[in-house]
């Protein structure tokens, strides 16, 4: 890769097509000039300037640490704890559903650490898919974002759709699609003014969601201990982790097949890594930001899944209601399920926010490397990827068809897929990790020269690549989640055929 403040680079603006490589470093064959190595003293070691200034890319440095944390949380809190967690209890159990999110969050924070590390040494737009293309080679980064952005855009249109449905408990004479245009045109609003409103939204949609994932787990530990006043009879106690059948009452089987709708659920912490091109002073920021993020969520998560499967039944949870509305209702809460409606909707549109951000980044950083039409990295005057944006929301808008047309077999690929990606993305991250620090000491790098060096290298990734390996053995064990392997691997195979087929040998190594 250039250097950030030459003519090329993740976050560089589009430069004319016959420029020259930089001095000593060999082109790929067919690859973009943005993708060529760099020389051997890693020129790039020099961060994009900081401040509030604008990027050679257009987009501006204009997030503090609070927006990260908040875009994480707000990325990763919502339909797969406050929906799906009820289906990890299910399957797993009420102690083993506990002890997937355990499992889930230290994966989470080991690819964090990963991922701090790269993104504080190279903090640029469009996060860990440039990280793949540096380190590991360009048709793994050219796969990786188009995953990533595949998984958000078919995102969108299911939090629209989610969040219309919802609706209706308080409008059930106003069709669902009316809902989903006015949620998607919020959205998008938010989104064209500048990525300081962005943020700014995104933080205090979190705040409601944190706010209301903190009382489930101070009104649930009440009820636990007996010192709720108005909660149900018989609801005190650690009881319900003991079934009929056990403590587990699937067995270790139970806990492996629920592995990957955990880790969907924590999907949304590497959205750091996306939003590192924009963060004010990223070499502190970004590591700030992480473990502060990694550490919420792993509290709210297992405190909140701890809750709801002491007090929600294991033989009634599910999908069909929120098991928060479910604890809330035992908790003898009035109107405990019109609150719980309004959070999962904001919820579910804060998600929505993140993702479709995260679209547009991927999609801005893919024309500035020329992985995909250069006019995809356009921005407006105040940085905006305006016509980058547009073509996500096309895409969100495009699922919702899923209501209609082959509501069941096609709204399931969509969604395994971006199970898959999601998973794909983690590994890969953990990859380019390995492969960046390789890199770096072959080079000559000294590693007290890092901003943030994660700990326990090379276990901590190591482990990680094992676990959600393990994962994708647990998804072909489960019959109902199968479709996350036949689609997604035959769509990632397709997007590294495709580029080795345009751009010719060499694109599988960063050179």
């Amino acid at each position: 890769m250039a250097r950030p403040d030459a003519p090329h680079g993740a976050a560089g603006a589009p430069a004319a097509a016959d420029a020259p490589a930089a001095a000593g470093a060999p082109a790929v064959p067919g690859a973009p000039a943005a993708l060529v190595a760099e020389p051997a003293h890693d020129p790039s070691a020099a961060a994009p300037e900081a401040g509030e200034g604008e990027l050679r890319s257009g987009l501006r440095r204009t997030m503090a640490s609070r927006h990260l944390v908040m875009i994480a949380l707000g990325g990763v809190i919502g339909s797969g704890l406050f929906v799906s967690s009820g289906y990890t209890i299910s399957q797993a159990g009420p102690l083993g559903a506990v002890l997937a999110y355990v499992i889930g969050a230290l994966v989470a924070y080991m690819v964090m650490a990963s991922l701090g590390e790269l993104s504080a040494k190279h903090p640029v737009a469009g996060g860990f898919h440039a990280h793949a293309t540096r380190n590991l080679g360009p048709a793994w980064g050219f796969a990786t974002a188009w995953l990533y952005w595949l998984c958000w855009a078919v995102a969108l249109g299911s939090e629209f759709t989610a969040a219309g449905i919802l609706m209706q408990r308080w409008f059930p004479g106003v069709d669902v699609w009316v809902w989903c245009l006015v949620f998607a045109s919020l959205l998008f609003a938010m989104n064209a003014v500048s990525s300081r409103v962005f943020a700014e939204t995104e933080f205090w949609f979190s705040l409601v969601k944190v706010a209301a994932v903190v009382a489930i787990i101070v009104v649930g530990a009440a009820t636990i201990l007996g010192i709720n006043p108005v909660a149900e009879a018989g609801t005190g106690g650690l009881g319900g982790f003991v079934t009929d059948e056990g403590l587990f009452p699937r067995g270790a089987t139970g806990v492996l097949v629920t592995v990957l709708a955990v880790f969907y659920a924590f999907s949304g912490t590497e959205l750091i890594g996306v939003a590192a091109g924009e963060a004010r002073d990223p070499e502190r920021t970004i590591p700030r930001a992480i473990r502060t993020a990694v550490i919420r969520l792993a509290v709210f998560f297992i405190g909140a899944i701890a809750v709801i499967a002491a007090l929600v039944p294991f033989e009634t949870a599910g999908t069909d209601e929120s098991p928060f509305v479910t604890v809330l209702d035992r908790a003898g809460l009035p109107a405990g399920g019109d609150l719980m409606n309004f959070v999962i909707i904001t919820a579910l549109l804060s998600a929505g926010n993140s993702g479709l951000y995260s679209c547009a980044r991927m999609l801005h950083s893919l024309g500035a490397e020329g992985q995909a039409p250069r006019w995809l990295s356009r921005t407006t005057g105040r940085g905006i990827p305006l016509i980058a944006l547009s073509l996500s929301m096309l895409g969100g808008l495009a699922s919702l068809l899923t209501s209609v047309i082959a509501p069941g077999s096609l709204f399931l690929a969509l969604v395994s897929i971006a199970g898959f990606a999601v998973v794909a993305v983690w590994i890969i991250i953990c990859a380019s990790h390995l492969g960046f620090r390789r890199r770096y000491r072959r080079d000559g790098g000294d590693l007290a020269d890092l901003p943030y060096r994660a700990p326990l290298f090379p276990v901590l990734p190591i482990i990680a690549l094992v676990l959600l390996g393990a994962s994708l053995i647990g998804v072909a064990l489960d019959p109902a989640q199968r479709a996350a392997l036949w689609c997604g691997v035959p769509f990632t195979l397709a997007c590294l055929a495709w580029f080795r087929l345009r751009h010719g040998p060499g694109v599988f190594s960063p050179r």
